[in-house]
């Protein structure tokens, strides 16, 4: 069978995901999932039906939460869903191409592969900022171009003054796509304040992180109302169950945002607790953090990544030598992380 598929698919390595890793243990720091199991209420009414290809009610509230227009807002299973429209909906296979900037989140190159537009590669700075210069001689036949902010893996921010130099490089060549899966952590760095400047703007966005439901696949992308337009072209004709958009209704609502935003506030204390730990150990380097997750680079990182796995604390290794990614879980989880790690290096 895998010779009938696609030769594009015949070669591809799938994006190894949290979940398809595995591991056993019980304290899962790994996939940058909230810790925060919060409940919510759903009928099993109306599943007869199909449901609305934009639902409404999940448009307006994202919206205005988002601070734009409905008809600059369009909600996907998950940003994923988001990221792959974009490739199909503005890049011809085998012609055009997409560009992004390692170490970064992996589904950007996957979702070109998979649809078979190639992909430019122009790697972050030594700092891990965009280098504008090589990204500028590079973009012959790019339709896209994604930066990552606050970036998975590294932590770090992109410089607004870059984005903006970005936009106005690619203006008329190419869409900037600013993920901003991790925004909620630090709502102040978010580029949505450029949507009505620059039509060349997407930004992605996803209720997996701050709004803990990683499970619910509900994300979004924000644009100019003839980019949305274009993605509606190609969208699934139902991508939001009954179910997802009721939920995400509730947890858009104001006790949901208010409730959100506490959960933030504790993530963000242990972020500290645990940055503030790791820091009075020798041989580890911290890097700036700005989302539910710390990327720390160990002496053998490696080492520690498959202790900690035997031992029942999943992390994520990184494709940066030496460095591990910890996802922020709650009080409990940092302090036995904190402590492993401690009694490992000593």
């Amino acid at each position: 069978m895998e010779k009938l598929a696609r030769k594009q698919v015949q070669g591809l390595t799938p994006y190894l995901s949290a979940r398809r890793i595995g591991g056993s243990g019980d304290v899962w720091l790994n996939a940058n999932e909230s810790p925060f199991d919060n409940e919510y209420k759903t009928s099993a009414s109306r599943l007869n039906r199909y449901s609305e290809c934009q639902p409404t009610a999940l448009i307006e509230a994202y919206a205005a939460y988002a601070g734009v227009k409905p008809e600059q807002t369009l909600t996907s299973r998950g940003a994923d869903e988001g990221i792959e429209l974009l490739v199909r909906a503005f890049c011809e296979p085998n012609q055009d191409a997409i560009l992004y900037c390692p170490p970064t989140y992996g589904m950007y190159a996957i979702s070109a592969e998979t649809i078979g537009v190639e992909r430019k590669v122009v790697p972050l700075t030594s700092d891990w900022q965009l280098d504008l210069d090589s990204i500028a001689a590079n973009l012959d036949n790019v339709k896209l171009v994604f930066v990552c902010s606050p970036n998975n893996p590294t932590g770090n921010l992109i410089k607004r003054a870059d984005i903006v130099r970005l936009l106005d490089i690619t203006k008329d060549k190419a869409i900037v796509v600013m993920d901003e899966a991790y925004i909620d952590f630090c709502p102040e760095a978010s580029t949505v304040d450029l949507l009505d400047q620059y039509p060349n703007l997407a930004i992605l966005r996803t209720l997996s992180k701050a709004f803990a439901l990683a499970g619910l696949r509900c994300g979004f992308t924000l644009a100019n109302e003839e980019l949305i337009n274009v993605l509606l072209k190609v969208i699934a004709p139902y991508p939001v169950p009954v179910p997802v958009s009721d939920i995400a209704i509730q947890a858009l609502s104001e006790a949901g945002l208010a409730r959100m935003r506490y959960q933030v506030l504790d993530l963000s204390a242990n972020r500290a607790y645990l940055q503030a730990g790791l820091s009075m150990l020798p041989g580890i380097e911290i890097f700036d953090a700005w989302g539910n997750y710390l990327l720390v680079k160990f002496s053998d990182g490696d080492a520690v990544f498959k202790a900690a796995w035997d031992h029942g604390i999943i992390l994520r290794n990184s494709p940066i030598p030496d460095c591990v990614r910890i996802s922020i879980g709650n009080r409990i989880e940092c302090e036995k992380t904190l402590s492993f790690i401690r009694n490992t290096l000593s």
